[in-house]
């Protein structure tokens, strides 16, 4: 008696979205799970149970057959059903806290968390001045759903296991749009496909560099490498950039034992300056004769709105040193999560093998809708059709600044990227800016959160991108923009 009434407290509700026998189900488990129905206890009948808890007899047929399967319970004709015999006795588990581990995270899992190794995300709606965003306004995206389209209907290959080093009709598209865009040398077999940029710098810091080795980054620049090293537990070395792009004999004499450099030179991230032909080639003789890794970030050299975009510095590499790395969020949309890594061919093999171990490979039909979206001529004419839109946005905000902010704001006019820097004329706390202007609704990024913990007077600035928003909606974010300052 005593076991049917401790069942009959179990609350089940008509309303929930679980099925009601789900619910008993649950119910019965936990409370064995607990300790309260020991190994041994006879369970009332099926009868007795429903009229106790107010359900039909075949919803408690169904839990107890349910929790038979699983083993919870064991049932004879004649004699009844009862918690198995088979289960553990003695005390339940100690109850503890589910939001701390078990036990603590190792250490490389350590070197994963925390503030300074995590990476920024929209979550948030779309708000005026977002960087690192493309116009999605201008996306063909009716051109794209007609070509995956026609994917989901052939389903000749996509739905098995892929090459890890990705399709190979995209591979083969990326390696002749690199060599006639950007000078890139490479073949095919060079081609990695990747799930974003971020993990081809994850793949980079992981197989090049030993926990302490020392990585040479720009100063300010992209913290998301600074996550992947973190993650390699490797010793991060700021080096600084000025107007001619990283500063190497700053980063020779400081850190001469460096195994890998980091550099944005094509559009320097955040401070839009583009790196020289005499810097790029005094990096890669520095790197050859060190035998030093460079990982060219190519994020957005798409988007130049005065001349061709510049050649690679990967086409003016002899020694095989030059891992370059690509992304088309930039281009097309970041949710598409699809970026490459033009590799060396010393490291082909190393780098397909772990990125197999990491994910098996990237998502197959996205790969294979964006190799027809570039063969088709769509990826070409969407660039040509971008950049046009987002010139015009770009002279929106140039006018806007120069108007309402001149005696505040230094605006460089970089000539290429989706975003510009307005440096403050006097100092000034960027990051106050930057909660004013969250609270007021426009989204910013700030100049001095992309230097190291290390740096003593890190410049203040505004970053504000202009790519993904029309004209009329970067003149109200000025407006709002002028309420702040």
């Amino acid at each position: 008696m005593h076991v049917a009434q401790s069942l009959a407290t179990l609350r089940l509700d008509p309303a929930a979205s679980a099925p009601m026998f789900r619910q008993l189900y649950q119910g019965i488990r936990g409370a064995i799970l607990a300790g309260g129905l020991p190994p041994g206890t006879r369970l009332p009948p099926t009868r007795e149970l429903a009229v106790l808890v107010g359900v039909s007899r075949q919803t408690v047929l169904n839990a107890y057959e349910q929790l038979t399967a699983e083993g919870y319970l064991a049932g004879t004709v004649g004699r009844g059903t009862f918690v198995s015999e088979h289960l553990p006795a003695g005390r339940p588990n100690t109850a503890r806290n589910p939001d701390k581990p078990l036990r603590p995270l190792s250490a490389r899992g350590q070197a994963f968390v925390g503030p300074r190794a995590s990476l920024t995300y929209h979550d948030c709606a779309h708000r005026v001045f977002r960087t690192g965003m493309p116009g999605l306004d201008v996306f063909p995206f009716a051109i794209w759903a007609k070509l995956e389209a026609r994917h989901w209907r052939r389903r000749e290959c996509e739905f098995g296991y892929g090459d890890p080093a990705g399709y190979r009709p995209l591979r083969e598209a990326v390696a002749t749009y690199l060599s006639t865009s950007r000078g890139v040398h490479c073949a095919p077999e060079q081609v990695l496909i990747t799930s974003g940029s971020q993990q081809a710098l994850y793949l980079i810091a992981t197989l090049l560099l030993a926990p302490q080795d020392s990585a040479w980054v720009e100063e300010p620049g992209y913290r998301g490498i600074n996550a992947s090293l973190r993650a390699a537990q490797a010793r991060i070395c700021p080096v600084p950039v000025d107007d001619e792009g990283l500063v190497v004999a700053h980063g020779a004499r400081r850190f001469p034992d460096a195994k890998l450099v980091y550099v944005t030179p094509s559009h320097q991230y955040p401070l839009g300056v583009t790196m020289s032909l005499a810097r790029r080639l005094e990096l890669l003789a520095w790197a050859a004769h060190n035998k030093m890794w460079v990982v060219e970030d190519d994020y957005d050299s798409e988007y130049r709105y005065t001349g061709p975009p510049l050649a690679s510095l990967q086409s003016l590499d002899k020694a095989g040193c030059v891992l370059y790395v690509g992304t088309l969020s930039k281009v097309l949309f970041p949710g598409l999560r699809l970026g490459y890594l033009v590799l060396p061919p010393a490291l082909v093999e190393a780098f397909t093998q772990a990125k197999a171990v990491i994910d098996r490979h990237s998502a197959i039909v996205p790969q294979a809708t964006l190799a027809d979206f570039i063969t088709g001529g769509h990826f070409a004419r969407h660039i040509k059709r971008s950049r046009e839109a987002y010139a015009e946005r770009r002279a929106v905000l140039l006018d806007e600044l120069d108007r309402h902010f001149a005696a505040q704001l230094d605006v460089r006019s970089a000539d290429a990227g989706l975003h510009l820097l307005a440096r403050f004329r006097d100092k000034r706390d960027d990051v106050a800016v930057l909660q004013a202007g969250r609270a007021h609704g426009i989204e910013l990024r700030v100049l001095s959160q992309f230097y190291n913990e290390s740096s003593r007077a890190p410049e203040t600035g505004l970053l504000l991108g202009f790519a993904p928003h029309p004209p009329e909606e970067i003149r109200r974010g000025i407006a709002v923009l002028r309420k702040i300052l």
